[in-house]
């Protein structure tokens, strides 16, 4: 069952989102060759607990971390460790806040230094794949428009789809229902109704979309050795659109 969440629920919301925005604006300047993806998740940690708020990834499942850093070719999940980054490294940082017990979520793909322009198109893309699909949300349109949207970009461009990892729903715990393909398909017939809260989240790789996971149960690499890029906004429903949660 999927709820529609109150005014009052999407301030919470709105609030662990604000809180997750400014984190990953901070980011942009910590994100630098020789920079250990452990000393980020110290920053972020901090950051979060600072402004009245819990990480929401940390212990989630087992997961060690209050964010996930993922390089390269790994697509999502990636564990903080003291691994250094270098230049021509993209790293994803994917962030979760829970405030007076409800969770925001959201992602952005940074570049260390310089990278090739196959790999910044495809940040570039990914991103835009994140818009074109919250440009269809409003009340009453099937889930799977969203789908269609964001796979339409990586069809046109010829990325990878990865289908194993989906958008989904969120609230009162970090993962709801339902669950978000980057992809059109015939499960996706959710009508969606105002107050509906989800975090959308193309997910494409530079080639092939087949990934496998490490043997740390986390990390979620492509199987090519193909970089990987993840853009992510909780949103909320409303009558005649959106309102995104994790920005300004």
């Amino acid at each position: 069952m999927i709820n529609e969440k109150t005014e009052n629920e999407i301030s919470l919301m709105s609030y662990a989102g604000k809180v997750c925005y400014d984190l990953l604006n901070l980011m942009e300047t910590e994100v630098k060759a020789g920079v250990t993806t452990k000393e980020l998740n110290e920053i972020a940690e901090k950051f979060i607990r600072d402004r009245d708020c819990i990480p929401s990834f940390l212990n989630y499942e087992g997961y060690p971390a209050s964010i996930c850093t993922s390089i390269n070719d790994e697509v999502v999940h990636g564990i903080p460790k003291d691994r250094k980054l270098q230049n021509g490294d993209i790293i994803k940082i994917d962030v979760g806040a829970c405030y007076k017990g409800y969770h925001a979520d959201t992602a952005r793909t940074y570049k260390v230094g310089k990278v090739s322009e196959e790999i910044s198109n495809l940040m570039k893309y990914t991103e835009e794949a994140l818009y074109k699909g919250l440009s269809v949300i409003k009340e009453g349109i099937k889930l799977n428009e969203i789908c269609k949207s964001i796979e339409s970009v990586a069809l046109e461009h010829g990325y990878g789809v990865i289908r194993e990892l989906t958008g989904h729903g969120i609230g009162t715990v970090v993962h709801e229902d339902p669950y978000i393909p980057n992809y059109s398909n015939n499960e996706s017939e959710l009508i969606l109704k105002e107050g509906m809260t989800l975090a959308i989240e193309p997910m494409f790789s530079l080639k092939g979309r087949k990934v496998w996971i490490l043997e740390d149960d986390w990390t979620i690499v492509t199987q090519d050795g193909s970089p990987a890029a993840h853009y992510e906004h909780t949103i909320a429903v409303t009558k005649d659109g959106y309102k995104i949660l994790t920005g300004e």
